[in-house]
């Protein structure tokens, strides 16, 4: 769970320098360090992808997974989901925002791709490359957040502990029944999910539905179990 202990750790940090001078960071600045992180996500995905030993497993992933995703719509639920919690939760605005910060946060940090792709990668393999770099995400996230919504940013290092780490668990109970090949097709699989998530979200050069390529880390891996020999 090394992963997710430096991503509290990150968003714990910034959240605190969020409250004491988070409004005299520029916005050009903080978009600047985003921008950097997209390239770095984006070729850290290139090169998680150069892990597979067989790129038809990958393919076949993601075509099998990309059509689930599509048919079950997990982008848009998980698009509904924090609209449902914002709605849930919304406070007044005279009363405290702690809860508005805590749900925000929450939800940005535990809600996505990168949360589930480097969850498995730290609990399977004791990568957590993938959670450090959502750390610092995080991190300069928290920063924003904290600036304008207060503390209550800093209570969802509890969520990210009970669910980021609770899949980092999970991940780990299943080692022993990965083999290497299936390991590097879930890593390739990921690799085009993080690339995926640069285009899309961090450098916003298209936008693409990456949330329903969730499924290809389950059908890269059984299907070299199915066919791999």
């Amino acid at each position: 769970m090394t992963g997710t202990w430096i991503n509290i750790a990150a968003v714990l940090v910034g959240g605190g320098v969020g409250l004491f001078f988070g409004q005299r960071v520029p916005s050009r600045i903080r978009s600047t360090i985003f921008h950097a992180i997209g390239m770095f996500t984006l070729l850290l995905g290139v090169r998680m992808f150069l892990a597979s030993q067989n790129p038809l497993y990958v393919l076949g992933g993601l075509l099998l997974g990309g059509g689930v995703g599509e048919f079950l719509r997990i982008e848009d639920r998980l698009a509904s989901l924090g609209a449902w919690f914002e709605r849930r939760w919304r406070q007044p605005a005279q009363e405290s925002r702690f809860v508005e910060g805590f749900l925000a946060a929450s939800l940005l940090f535990c809600v996505g791709p990168m949360t589930i792709i480097g969850s498995l990668q730290d609990g399977l393999t004791g990568d957590y490359q993938i959670l450090a770099t959502k750390a610092m995400m995080d991190g300069f996230s928290a920063l924003a957040f904290a600036a304008t919504m207060g503390v209550g940013v800093l209570f969802s290092t509890v969520v990210i502990l009970v669910y980021q780490g609770g899949l980092t668990l999970f991940a780990a109970a299943l080692q022993p029944w990965m083999t290497e090949a299936m390991m590097a097709e879930l890593t390739a699989a990921g690799g085009v999910l993080l690339a995926g998530l640069a285009v899309s979200s961090l450098l916003e050069l298209k936008p693409l539905r990456v949330g329903n390529w969730l499924p290809a880390l389950l059908f890269a891996p059984l299907l070299v179990a199915l066919f791999g020999g």
